[in-house]
Formats: structure tokens, sequence, C-alpha cells
């Protein structure tokens, strides 16, 4: 895995040279040029490039990278054609420039001819250590320290520095970002990646984790290159205690590979994503004001574990509506301290609701001293992780009093008050709060789901995975060889995972033989290599319960696959023990996604797989901890504990059939592509896990076995 960038004189360069520098200021070369002499603190020296002019703004232009005075120069800015760029690039990689921003178009996004020249950018990196950044892309901003490499005309306006860190795939929609963060906490770096063909999105965030001034960290992301390159710089966050919130674009399940398993054509690749994201802990928002909301909401302070929402309004159908968007999101109410209590009582009228939703009718409206002081007493609460305070109008006068109310408590507590101006009315005290810092939300229900995105559960961050280079984040081989059930079994088997007694009958008088010695009931399947689904062809039998009947079922099984699938390989029929009836069936997959690498899938199985789709997913490997975060983030994962009498599921003996599976995977990380055992029959808590199907297909080379890491049960 390609180590992470040194950003440090790429984010605070103290000189910089503008290859395409213009005189013209309606120009991309001449906004980028003004807004570095002018508009940004460079402690150093802003050379202009460009043949075409002998001096602009008064200073000497030069004609290329090569007949710059001799010096340091951090960055290259680069906004000529794109046919000039690779030989700029190469002039840079001479006079030993770390870093370029490419901001030109035409690449890869412009068609074959752009990407070919993308590929002589990323080789030429690879050959020189050259950092490119970009191409096609509006620049890179850090507004803390008022440096701008890029060619906005909106740059100097949008300079609310703060600990947010922004990376987006998107210029135009980062901007967005960054004008909705023009009042209280702002950005500190922003950087917009465009095609990536060097740095990547996990540069950017390995950065901001490991910037001291940075808090928390938003991603707004089209793509995904490196699957694991991300999940390492996303660990890394977690690490520093860098909360990541992340807009990924593409929720659709179009475009997921065909294969022959259920798992990859159940699990899409927008549920990988997600998967990935809640495995290592970034917070996944669904649109841009989310995005916006969560962030900066983190950037103030998360609640504190344990705590309990407090809503606090003076309007009782406010309190109600509020109190139920909440309950509904599943966010915890506060309980108040007796001290708490006793506080309202003394300050708010006899018919007021002290206990949480706190409504302390319009009476109190008339004081803003007693308000603010009631706010207060809500806020210092120990059992308050944050107040909501819902404005369901404009009153004029009266809400620029609440509106001074809230931001004067405001600096005198830890905890978060988030307003919700709820009037189109946007009037004084509307503005006030915004321009305060406290931009308020413009419905509860959005306030709502911004807090349940970052409300603490208590659960304890575990150990990340290790995440060394193998073969599993290669692209998808094109061979592909699909082994029997008889020998996916034979190889699972070898490999620590339980199997039914079962042998292969090549004759209907075999098969009563055999099923005869392995004792009624069995179960008895066609054997090919070349049939994915057995059942679709009408090759299984159930419920075997004498030799007459295996002597039978063999023949029907025979005839069924014959007229169903007359070109397929019949290796002979496998019978098997039956498992006793009463059990659960689940799913247990694994397959290869073009970003990631091996995702395990988890969830309800057998025949209502794809219609039910209730399914989890985690990278590969998985811990024990993992195992156990996958059996409960199932929809229906109260069936396996144990419902309307029903003895709970063994999970423990799945978590450990859920490590062996991970294990095998990770093991054999070179040739597999799908592994799925479904259905999976999981009995009463004692009975254990069987898997009764078995599915693997590999990349045409031959599994073999050999000892199996320790961390399998781990």
């Amino acid at each position: 895995m390609k180590p992470f960038a040194d950003l440090s004189r790429f984010i605070k360069p103290a000189n910089v040279a503008v290859v395409g520098a213009s005189p013209r200021p309606t120009s991309q070369g001449g906004r980028l040029y003004e807004n570095l002499r002018h508009h940004s603190r460079i402690p150093g020296h802003v050379y202009a490039v460009n043949p075409a002019y002998g001096e602009i703004d008064g200073q000497p232009c030069w004609p290329s990278i090569e007949a710059l005075p001799e010096g340091d120069i951090d960055v290259a800015l680069v906004i000529v054609n794109a046919a000039r760029v690779l030989d700029t690039l190469r002039q840079c990689a001479q006079r030993r420039i770390p870093y370029a921003i490419v901001m030109s178009s035409g690449f890869s996004e412009a068609g074959e001819a752009g990407r070919a020249l993308e590929q002589d950018i990323a080789q030429l990196c690879r050959d020189t250590g050259l950092h490119v950044y970009g191409p096609n892309c509006p620049g890179f901003v850090n507004v803390r320290d008022c440096i701008g490499m890029t060619f906005s005309p909106a740059f100097k306006h949008d300079l609310n520095a703060g600990a947010i860190g922004l990376a987006t795939q998107g210029g135009g929609l980062g901007r967005n970002l960054l004008q909705g963060l023009s009042h209280g906490q702002g950005v500190g770096l922003w950087f917009s990646a465009g095609n990536e063909v060097d740095l990547e999105i996990p540069d950017f965030v390995a950065c901001m984790a490991q910037d001291p001034q940075i808090r928390v960290i938003g991603l707004l992301m089209e793509g995904i290159k490196d699957g694991r390159r991300l999940v390492a710089a996303l660990k890394l966050a977690r690490e520093r205690g860098k909360p990541v919130v992340v807009l990924k674009i593409g929720h659709s399940e179009a475009g997921v590979r065909a294969a022959q398993s259920h798992t990859a054509s159940i699990a899409g690749s927008a549920a990988i994503n997600s998967a990935v994201f809640r495995q290592f802990g970034a917070i996944e928002v669904d649109d841009l004001d989310q995005l916006l909301a969560v962030t900066r909401l983190l950037a103030v302070g998360a609640p504190k574990p344990g705590s309990g929402l407090c809503i606090y309004t003076f309007s009782g159908g406010t309190a109600a509506l509020a109190t139920d968007i909440a309950g509904t999101a599943g966010l915890p109410m506060a309980a108040f301290a007796e001290h708490t209590r006793a506080s309202l009582q003394s300050l708010l009228p006899g018919f007021a609701n002290i206990a949480n939703p706190v409504d302390t009718t319009a009476d109190i409206l008339r004081d803003q001293a007693a308000a603010s002081e009631c706010l207060r007493v809500v806020c210092d609460d120990p059992n308050v992780g944050a107040v909501l305070f819902p404005i369901p109008m404009d009153y004029g006068a009266v809400t620029d009093s609440i509106a001074r109310s809230i931001i004067d408590v405001s600096r005198l507590t830890r905890t978060p008050i988030i307003p919700v101006w709820m009037s189109r009315r946007m009037g004084d005290g509307f503005q006030l709060l915004e321009e305060h810092g406290l931009q308020p939300f413009l419905s509860v229900s959005g306030a709502i789901a911004a807090l349940s995105r970052i409300w603490p559960s208590g659960a304890v961050a575990q150990p990340g995975n290790s995440l060394a280079p193998t073969a599993a984040s290669a692209e998808p081989a094109t061979a592909r060889h699909q082994l029997s059930e008889a020998q996916a079994k034979a190889l699972l088997r070898q490999a620590g995972l339980p199997m039914p007694r079962h042998e292969i009958a090549a004759s209907p008088e075999q098969a009563a033989s055999i099923a005869a010695h392995i004792g009624f009931p069995v179960v008895m399947k066609i054997v090919s290599a070349d049939i994915a689904h057995k059942t679709e062809c009408g090759g299984v039998r159930l419920n075997i319960r004498s030799e007459t009947d295996a002597v039978q079922a063999y023949e029907d099984i025979c005839k069924a696959v014959a007229r169903a699938a007359p070109t397929a390989r019949i290796d002979g029929v496998l019978v098997e023990a039956m498992l006793p009836a009463g059990g659960h069936e689940v799913l247990l997959g694994v397959h290869r996604d073009p970003a990631f690498g091996l995702v395990l899938t988890f969830g309800l199985g057998g025949i209502f797989v794809e219609t039910l789709r209730d399914t989890a997913h985690r990278m590969i490997p998985l811990r024990r901890q993992d195992a156990s975060n996958l059996l409960a983030e199932i929809r229906n994962a109260a069936i396996l504990a144990g419902v309307r009498g029903q003895p709970p599921g063994d999970l423990a003996a799945l978590e450990d059939l859920i490590l062996k599976v991970s294990a095998f995977a990770e093991h054999h990380a070179d040739t597999l592509l799908e592994l799925e055992l479904n259905p999976v029959w999981l009995g009463a808590a004692g009975q254990g896990v069987m898997p009764l199907d078995a599915l693997i297909v590999t990349t045409g080379e031959p599994l073999r076995f050999a000892t199996m890491p320790k961390e399998a049960t781990s």
C-alpha cells in the first residue's frame, strides 16, 4: 500500500510558482495569481511563469520553471493547456519542487487521450517522487493561514477559519460547504481532489488526522479509488480522535456486477461503502445539509456518553412535536437532577412544564434575565448532553431577546445549545444567532437527524484490523473456476469449519447404501460445478427416510437436472445427514469488492435471501467484536436472539464460524473470488451451527490448504 504523503510544505508553502499566470483579471490564470499575490499570506515569493509576458502586476514574469531564480519553491500551480502539463511537471521534478497542483482540465474526464496523459503523469510521480494534486480541480485553500491556491473569485470572501477539515471530489459542492460554514466554527483546510492522479482523498484525511488544529473531518466523495488506503486513513483519524463525516454520492444498486452467488448480487457497492464506514468509525450522512450540520456539531463538541437530550421551548405544541420526532429517532431524553427541577420550579410559573421537555410558556419571555437563567440551569444539569431549542415563530423584539439569551448562555456553558428557527420569516433574531456561530436549523426533523448521527451509543471502539497490502485489494481476476459443493465442503472441513456427514453416490443403489450408513433422514443434492443454484433445476430432495426413497430421489434428481441443465457436468449425487427442524437459517458469504477487496456478508438465509435482503457487511479480516457487531446489525437480529418463546440461537458458535470464514478468506486472498454458505443451520444455544450448502469461486488456480492463522477464532 502506498504510504501517505507528507503535506506539511504543501499546506503552508513559503514560495510558490504560478505557471500560466496572466495579467487578464477575468482569466483563471489572472484570478489565481491575484489570489496569491493580493489575498493570501505567502511569506516568501509568488513567481509568475508565462512565456507570453515579461511582467505581471509590476512583478517579473518568467518564461518557464527552468528559468526561475535559484531557491526553494514548495508548490507549482499549473494552469496551462493539457498538452503542456506533462512537460511542465517534468521541469518541476528536475527543479526538485515537491508538489504541483494541476488545475487544467482535459484529462481522464475528456476521453482516452486524457486518460493516457494522466497515466504518464502518474508514472512521472512514481519515477521522481513529485506529488501531483489534481488535475481538473479548483485548487487548495488553507483558510486558517489565508492561503488561496485557487482561481475562485470567492476565495477572498470565504475566510471564516475554524477546526473543520474538508476533502471533496467536487469543486462547486466543496465551495457550497465552505460558504455554509461562514459563521461560527469554520473550515481550516479544504482539499478539492479533482481526478486524483497521485494525491488522493486518503492522503488528505491522513494529513488532517495528524493536524492538531483540525478537530473534525468532512468528506464529500463520488468514487473510491483505493479502498484499503481510505480505510487506513479512517483508522488513523479514529486513533487520533478525529471524527470523520462522510457524504458518499451514489446509493443506487445499478452497476453491481453479475455473480453466481447471492452474496455478491445482494451486496451492492453502496451497502459495502456504508458497512466499511461503520466498521472504521466514520459517520455517514445523506445530504449536504447533514454533512454541514454534523461536522459543525462535532466541531463544537459531541454530547457526553450517558447523557440525554433536553428539549427546551416556550410553546407546548412545539415541545410535543420535538419530543415525538426525537423519540421516533431513538434519541435518549435527559432525566433532570433534583436540583435542576427545584431551580426551574422557582423560576417558572406554576403552569409551566418543568420536566423534559421544558415548556417555559410565553410568560417567561417578558423577563430576559429569568429566561437566560432557566436556560443556564438546564445546560448545567449533569444528565443533559445537548439542549434543543425550537423557536416556532418570529416575534420581532421578543425573539430577538430569545436569541440574545441563547448567545449569552452559550458563552457560559460547555453543553451545546441547538436552536431551531422554524419560521420562514428570518428576522433579526435569526441573523443574531447566525452571526454568533449558533447557526439555527430550519426544521426540528433536520436538527434531530443530525443529532442522531452523533449521539454516543456507549459502544467501545475496538482496535482496527490489520491492513497490510494483500492481493485482496487487486483488480478482480477475469478467470473464474467454481468448485462443486463436495469440493468446497471438503476444503472448508479441512480448514476447521463444521460440515455435515456426507458422501457422493454414483448410482441409485449406492445412494441407498450411503443413506442407510449415515442414518435417516438425509438430504440428496446434485453435485456439479456447473450448477450454482441446485433447487431451481430440481437438483435437491429433502427428508429422505428410507432406502427406497433414496433410490427414487436419485432417479428423480438426475431426470430433473437433465431437463433443466442438459450440458452440465455431473459428478454424482451428494447424500448428506439432514439436521433437525427448528433451527434458524442464515447466510455467510464473501465476495471481492472492487474498492475494498474481500468483504464478508451476513444475513438471514435460505430461500428468502433476495426477498428479505436483510444483510450486514464487514471488510476482511474480522475480529471478535466485528463478528458480534455484525450479528446485531441486521434488521431482524431479534429473531436470532429468540422471540415469542423460541430459544435463542447459538450466537457464540455463529461468531466462531464467522471468524473462521474470515480467516479462510484472508488465507486465500490471492485466489478467492466468492464464497457462500447458504443456508447455515443455526441451532439453539449449545447446539452449534452447520453450513448446509457451500459455493466457492476462485480465479482458476486451486486453493491449497495450510495451517489457519491463530486469529481465526480470536
